[in-house]
């Protein structure tokens, strides 16, 4: 039986075309892959180098999850239920040297070596708590004789304490944990400790429970010394980052996981990679909560990667590969078994990136890699959740110099000046620091004005809240009131100076930044302050007459804050219902029905029937593990705020379960106009791609259910990747020829893999996640939830399929002019 329904793959058609098309480099081929015991003996690289397995890890000694280097060269690995091992890699004419280490210590996300001793950061179990440890060589033996706990930790397990590694001068440790564990009661903190969950409508838990009771500020990053006395908070709010790395100019990255459960869903955050900064805060929140990234109280990501589970990450630094692969970044992704190579690049004062596939294969859980300074090649473990283990070691042997690189990015005047703002993130008495943080509010860098505000919530208010000018600029306004809201909102005096200024700004004299920041300062204050007064409604409904204002993100806050406000003859209940009705994407939908939830006022009869009508239309929407359940839930919160004569008049509409209706549903209703071919639509000039029908080219991208899996121009889904640029980098046969000719061009980046069972059983799909003994395979992309679960040990052979995910005739259900629609839209995105 052939398990691949070619209906589920027709959303990620386009993708898997265009990414074919990409410049890219070349790469090794390795595409067959030999199985032995679920160990992947071949691997895609860039040409010139190479991998090799040096130890395929036995049951006995469990399943490795991270790994690092010590002063001799050998490597140290931990199991992730066991215990610690140290290895000697043998140089391929003799075997690898493995031997346990005697220290009664194990069950290790994080090892390093340093200070004449080996760091472990143990998640728990054997007796001992979760926390960071000390070990130490006391008697020369070459064993790690004395054990000593530095600081414990509330909180363990996959979501829990992760990596340690060395600061670049040398003299501190900096350790990071996931939202499973809290804040380790550190001695002094650059986040001010006046985090909060600030949700201003209704927040959801997830629908299945998952991480229920854990609260802001959720994954944290802590700098000590080296005998642990005293803990600092250096940034927080990721969920669940596992490791971090100093690039060679000493800035920090970090790479943090999504909630997979929430694909699908307006509050959904791909995996991606974070600049670690003094003070920062990334936005995790509980369920719904999760703050978007424009948030001006929050940082955004350097780079999106995607859906994924994020693992180890390292800088080439050391390495003996071509001067761009030291200068790399170097991500895992446990469940799509990649290791991508980022290329770094300074943006204002922080930084942005690229990535690439560096190293990936079928089923290769990468848990944790590092780069051995002794023979400069970098060595990797897959593994985790009790899966077959093994340790690979990559080198380069290709034309291109190796030497020591010297050309990463040194910091700019930018990054400098937030460094200097950063400095000041302790109280201090001095004005001239207050005058200085002050200043850098208005900046046009956001780093540097969050840096700044951070600074000036750490001093004293009374220094600095209570000397607004008349003549402050919009930024300033804008800064200063989060800055006041989230340090005075026991204060009466503080609340009125915030509503003055805010009500003072005139809407259409700011840009969309600022917009941005205007609608959340509001809602910031009436979060903290814990109301909205008649004063404060009187300038928020001076907003309603730009709402529905034609941009996605400003509609969403719009919609969230005039509800909140809950002013007076509204008519934001009337025109979300239309918003809700009329949006593209699922998101954007959920989002109105999330808002409306909490909507008290402004509701019709017409208007209620309009609402939960949409619950039963939304039973076609897909998602992950979770989405069906916040439906359910968003549903729930609305009927609650029903009265007794507006239930019995809406009746079974509000309590009938939804149907789930097929997704494929409209790709199979549409009538077949021609088997197109690239000839019969070419010759295409570009005098015919002008004045097209615009809105119906977007509507042939919905039609195709493309939304559901990619986002472009800001909607659409997440499983897929980004594709508002596509139209753009090619020309128009490239595009056709993509669409219409799908296998002529197949990327390996979204390839699929071939399982031969030893049944004779094929299943196709991508490995997604591993426990114990199965693998996990996603076979429906426009499901996502959809697994289908199978035995390592049943598999005869595993490969990448050689025919594309996308079937053909994708665009013989359109006519000539909705295929042109379709590319002057894709063309129109930027």
């Amino acid at each position: 039986m052939l398990r691949i329904n070619l209906y589920s793959l027709f959303a990620f058609a386009v993708v898997f075309a265009f990414t074919g098309l990409a410049s890219v480099p070349s790469h090794s081929s390795a595409l067959a892959q030999d199985f032995n015991a679920g160990v992947p003996q071949s691997l895609n690289l860039p040409d010139g180098f190479s991998a090799r397995i040096i130890y395929e890890v036995p049951e006995a000694q469990g399943s490795w999850v991270c790994i690092t280097t010590d002063p001799k060269g050998r490597l140290i690995a931990s199991s992730q239920y066991g215990g610690i091992f140290r290895i000697t890699p043998g140089d391929g004419g003799s075997a690898s040297k493995v031997e346990p280490l005697t220290a009664k210590i194990g069950r290790a996300q994080g090892l390093l070596c340093a200070f004449d001793s080996l760091y472990v950061v143990a998640h728990r179990g054997d007796g001992m708590p979760p926390g960071l440890f000390r070990c130490k060589d006391t008697n020369g033996d070459d064993q790690y004789d004395e054990v000593k706990l530095l600081r414990k930790f509330e909180g363990g397990n996959e979501h829990g304490p992760h990596a340690v590694l060395l600061s670049p001068d040398k003299k501190s440790l900096y350790i990071c944990a996931g939202n499973m564990t809290k804040i380790p009661d550190p001695e002094t903190s650059r986040v001010p400790r006046n985090w909060g969950e600030d949700q201003l409508i209704e927040r959801l838990p997830d629908a299945n429970g998952h991480a229920a009771d854990k609260m802001a500020p959720g994954g944290w990053v802590c700098k000590t010394d080296p005998d642990g006395k005293s803990f600092e908070l250096v940034c927080s709010g990721f969920r669940n980052e596992y490791d971090t790395a100093f690039a060679p100019n000493g800035e920090l990255f970090t790479y943090d996981a999504d909630m997979e459960w929430d694909v699908g869903l307006p509050w959904y955050r791909p995996t991606r990679v974070c600049h670690v900064v003094s003070g920062g805060e990334f936005g995790w929140r509980n369920g719904s909560g999760k703050w978007p990234k424009y948030y001006p109280d929050s940082l955004p990501p350097v780079c999106e990667i995607g859906p994924g589970s994020p693992t180890g990450i390292t800088f080439g630094t050391g390495a003996k590969f071509p001067a761009r692969f030291q200068n790399a970044l170097f991500i895992s992704d446990w469940s799509y078994g990649i290791i991508y190579a980022l290329t770094m690049k300074p943006s204002g004062a922080s930084w942005t990136a690229t990535a690439e596939r560096f190293c990936w294969s079928n089923a290769l859980p990468v848990t944790d890699l590092t780069i051995n300074p002794t023979n400069g090649a970098m060595y990797f473990l897959i593994g985790g959740r009790r899966s077959q283990s093994a340790l690979y070691e990559i080198t380069y042997s290709g034309n291109e110099s190796t030497e020591p690189a010297t050309d990463f990015p040194a910091l700019t005047d930018l990054h400098l000046q937030r460094q200097k703002l950063e400095s000041f993130h302790q109280p201090t008495s001095d004005p001239e620091v207050v005058r200085e943080l002050k200043k850098a509010l208005s900046h046009s860098d956001r780093h540097i004005r969050y840096a700044a505000r951070i600074g000036l919530e750490h001093q004293n208010k009374e220094t600095w809240a209570r000397n607004w000018s008349d003549d402050m600029n919009a930024m300033e306004i804008l800064e200063s009131s989060i800055a006041l809201s989230r340090t005075a909102s026991d204060s009466d005096e503080a609340y009125n100076q915030i509503v003055s200024s805010l009500n003072s700004l005139d809407w259409p004299m700011l840009d969309q930044t600022q917009r941005l920041h205007l609608l959340r300062s509001y809602g910031l204050a009436i979060i903290r302050f814990k109301k909205c007064d008649d004063e404060m409604k009187s300038g928020i409904s001076k907003l309603e007459s730009y709402f529905p204002s034609g941009d996605i993100e400003l509609d969403r806050e719009l919609s969230k804050l005039l509800i909140a406000a809950d002013l007076d003859d509204s008519q934001t209940v009337a025109k979300t219902v239309r918003l809700l009705l009329a949006s593209e994407t699922q998101e954007e939908q959920v989002a109105y029905a999330w808002h409306l939830a909490a909507a008290d006022n402004g509701w019709t009869p017409e208007l209620q029937q309009k609402y939960f009508t949409w619950f039963l239309d939304s039973s076609n929407f897909l998602g992950g593990h979770s989405f069906g359940g916040y439906i359910s839930n968003i549903r729930k919160m609305a009927v609650a705020r029903l009265s007794e004569e507006d239930k019995a008049r809406l009746g079974d509409l509000i309590t009938r379960v939804p149907e789930r209706r097929d997704p494929y549903a409209d790709l199979k209703a549409r009538d077949v106009v021609k088997n197109w071919t690239v000839e019969d639509i070419l010759p295409v000039t570009d005098a015919e791609l002008q004045s097209r029908d615009i809105e119906n080219g977007k509507k042939m991208f919905a039609v195709g259910s493309c939304y559901k899996c990619h986002r472009i121009s800001g909607q659409g889904g997440r499983v897929g990747p980004e594709l508002t640029a596509a139209g753009n980098r090619f020309n128009t046969k490239d595009l056709l020829t993509t669409l219409v000719e799908p296998s002529k061009s197949i990327s390996d980046q979204y390839s699929a893999t071939v399982f031969a069972m030893e049944d004779g059983d094929t299943i196709v799909g991508r490995v997604v996640n591993l426990a114990g003994d199965e693998y996990w395979v996603q076979s429906d992309m426009v499901d996502p939830d959809t697994m289908v679960k199978i035995k390592v040990k049943e598999i005869e052979e595993m490969k990448e399929s050689s025919i594309s995910p996308m079937p053909a005739g994708l665009l013989d259900t359109m006519t000539r002019d909705d295929i042109l629609d379709l590319i002057a839209y894709m063309r129109s995105t930027k």
